[in-house]
């Protein structure tokens, strides 16, 4: 996989990192997670997230989870501001190489059915729709769909 061109490459981010996360999570999402969960999510030893930042300004990131030779992504968010610049791409593209670098297989992902942009990006990055959850969206009752993308070719 190539990441697509950009002036700054994705760091991996850090506990100290959790207060601009809940910021972007607000800024994103209906059900974002608090400041304490970014901060111990840290704590576990399976996740990871890596971070695009401009004038030292957190513009997106990506957190994940690695279980075994799997990689679950919890959430990917770009500032609506800098949205359809190929953040998203670039933070999606890195942790797959990173996690392919590591052994994993597969990655794992749930997406909102009326995400339309999310799911082409997915997609244009070589997942597919495996399932379906019906409902699972405490917030608006939407179903969530699920995309796996294999990193080892599969026999």
């Amino acid at each position: 996989m190539n990441l697509p061109a950009g002036d700054t490459p994705p760091r991996r981010l850090a506990a100290g990192d959790a207060a601009a996360m809940q910021a972007l999570e607000a800024a994103c999402f209906s059900l974002p997670w608090s400041r304490e969960q970014c901060r111990a999510a840290f704590d576990q030893q399976a996740f990871v997230a890596y971070g695009l930042e401009e004038a030292g300004v957190l513009q997106g990131y990506i957190s994940l989870y690695r279980a075994a030779d799997e990689l679950e992504v919890l959430n990917l968010a770009v500032l609506p501001a800098v949205r359809r610049r190929g953040l998203g791409e670039r933070l999606l593209r890195t942790a797959l190489q990173e996690a392919e670098k590591t052994g994993i297989n597969r990655a794992l992902l749930e997406v909102r059915t009326g995400n339309a942009p999310a799911i082409a990006l997915y997609e244009k990055c070589g997942f597919v729709r495996v399932g379906k959850r019906p409902r699972y969206y405490a917030d608006t009752g939407e179903d969530a769909l699920i995309y796996q993308c294999d990193l080892v070719p599969q026999d």
